[in-house]
């Protein structure tokens, strides 16, 4: 073989290496972010209730008594209005829960190819969908908790697994493990989730931005397809 043909063969070879070390490091994207509710997204948890929650004026005697950073992270569609137990104790949405869900809605509008879901096993479905259609993640007070999951379409509430949770996530949707994130503050839920292949982060004193921009830093956020895409749930159906 004369000296060219190796020389050919050599520089393809280690052309074929890096390509495949690229595709290695490659990030893959992020099309689903998927909550835990109860101290992930907010707090108390639904089993710390006392009684259902409902909406109450701040001027009350005992809410006007909270502080600026608690009344914001309480915020309700309802001016005025908190979202308490019989005891007072208000709901609140983490910061960190706000700003993921508030990028990933600005994110959509821009026409990244990104949604957001819940996996939770609360132990209040019903109080849950209460503080979901009253809680709001924006200072305008429009943008609701169950408007970032697609109005519930995306929300998984059942006392199963989660990786049960995220397998009908996965069949709802259509998007591969890869390319989904899931935070949740509970370590068993981490494990049990991770061995499906997802991205999974703990968030163990709720969800905080950093939790956030850990995530974002381990995928790509691409612009979404033009084409319609069909999900699992339809392929079955047909």
């Amino acid at each position: 073989m004369g000296k060219t043909n190796r020389q050919k063969r050599h520089k393809t070879s280690q052309q074929s290496e890096e390509r495949t070390e690229n595709d290695a490091s490659a990030k893959p994207p992020l099309r689903l972010a998927v909550f835990d509710l109860d101290y992930t997204i907010w707090q108390p948890e639904m089993y710390q209730l006392y009684g259902e929650p409902t909406l109450k004026p701040i001027d009350n005697k005992y809410n006007k008594r909270l502080s600026a950073q608690v009344l914001k992270e309480a915020r309700t569609t309802k001016a005025g209005y908190i979202l308490t137990d019989r005891r007072n104790s208000p709901m609140r949405v983490f910061g960190g829960a706000a700003v993921a869900l508030s990028e990933i809605e600005r994110l959509k509008a821009a026409g990244v190819d990104i949604q957001a879901a819940v996996a939770s096993k609360t132990d209040a479905p019903s109080w849950a969908r209460i503080c979901m259609d009253h809680l709001v993640i924006d200072n305008d007070c429009t943008t609701t908790l169950i408007s970032c999951f697609d109005n519930g379409h995306l929300v998984e509430i059942s006392y199963g697994s989660k990786r049960q949770h995220l397998t009908r996530l996965h069949k709802k949707t259509g998007i591969p493990f890869e390319q989904m994130a899931f935070f949740d503050n509970e370590s068993g839920n981490i494990r049990s989730v991770s061995a499906l292949g997802v991205k999974c982060f703990y968030t163990p004193r709720g969800m905080q931005i950093q939790d956030w921009n850990k995530a974002k830093e381990c995928f790509e956020l691409l612009p979404a397809p033009t084409n319609t895409t069909t999900t699992l749930d339809e392929k079955e159906s047909s």
